[in-house]
């Protein structure tokens, strides 16, 4: 499986993935990776109908998706996964899945997390997760769209 882009949207599916990312990264199958989600078959049904024609989703738990990594059913699958926050990830970075990069678009504000741009909220379980990343040598960009500007988040983490 080659992993083209890796994203934290706690939108997950919606027009920008949908259309600007997609065809942006020439991918064929969405992959939300959540465990929540995963268990929420409702949510599981939308996201998968909300999948740009042509473009296969599919909502599986971290588990699912360290076991159907290395699969060579996959080998030919250009895919983008999404993640909700940076704990699931960081799950599958340390079961073996390797990531060059992660994108961040959106994490919405909640109590007890702090905003570090106007769409970025995180707390501090989600700052020890983004640092692991960093630590294993991921680039950990923000933007909402492939057009936008990189902002690095460990610029951000480090003021």
């Amino acid at each position: 499986m080659e992993i083209r882009l890796a994203r934290i949207d706690d939108r997950l599916i919606h027009g920008q993935v949908a259309t600007t990312w997609a065809k942006q990264t020439g991918i064929n199958r969405i992959i939300v990776v959540s465990d929540e989600v995963a268990e929420d078959s409702l949510r599981k049904f939308l996201l998968q109908e909300a999948a740009p024609p042509g473009i296969t989703a599919n909502i599986v738990t971290v588990k699912k998706m360290l076991e159907v990594y290395n699969d060579p059913l996959f080998i030919s699958q250009k895919a983008m996964l999404l993640f909700t926050n940076p704990q699931e990830v960081e799950s599958l970075v340390n079961g073996g899945v390797k990531l060059h990069s992660l994108n961040i678009g959106g994490m919405r504000f909640t109590n007890g997390k702090r905003m570090i741009t106007n769409f970025v909220s995180i707390d501090d379980q989600d700052a020890a997760s983004f640092r692991f990343l960093a630590s294993q040598e991921i680039e950990l960009e923000i933007r909402k769209v492939p057009t936008d500007r990189k902002v690095y988040l460990m610029d951000l983490l480090e003021k």
